[in-house]
C-alpha cells in the first residue's frame, strides 16, 4: 500500500518538476527527484529487513526532507499553490503510514506508555 502511494507521489512529483524554471530543474528539481527515489528504496528496504527501526528512522528522515524541498519550492514560486497543497497531502498521507509502522515496529514502547 505504502509504495503504491510513494510510486503516485513520484509520478506526480516527477510531472511537477518538469514545470521548474530550466535553470532550477537540475539543482532543487534534481534534488527533489533524488529524495524520492531515496524514499522509495527506503521504503522497499524495510520491507525487506528483519530489524526495520533504523530504516523507518531514516525513511522518516528522508520524508522530511522532501517535504521542505517541496514547500522551497513553492516558496520560490516555482510550483503554484493548488500542486503544492496536492503534493504535500501525498507526502502527508506517506508520512502517516510511515508513523503507523514505526508504531507497529516498536512494540515495547506501546506497552510503557
Amino acid at each position: 500500500m505504502i509504495d503504491e502511494k510513494c510510486r503516485e507521489m513520484m509520478m506526480y512529483g516527477y510531472n511537477a518538476v518538469q514545470q521548474f524554471p530550466k535553470h532550477e530543474r537540475h539543482v532543487l528539481g534534481a534534488e527533489i527527484r533524488q529524495s524520492m527515489l531515496a524514499v522509495q528504496r527506503l521504503i522497499i528496504t524495510a520491507y525487506k529487513r528483519y530489524h526495520k527501526k533504523t530504516t523507518l528512522t531514516d525513511l522518516d528522515i528522508e520524508l522530511s526532507v522532501l517535504r521542505r524541498r517541496v514547500r522551497l519550492a513553492k516558496d520560490l514560486s516555482y510550483i503554484d499553490i493548488k500542486k503544492y497543497q496536492l503534493w504535500s497531502e501525498k507526502l502527508v498521507e506517506i508520512g502517516k503510514m510511515v508513523g503507523g509502522w514505526i508504531k507497529a515496529a516498536n512494540p515495547q514502547k506501546q506497552a510503557a506508555a
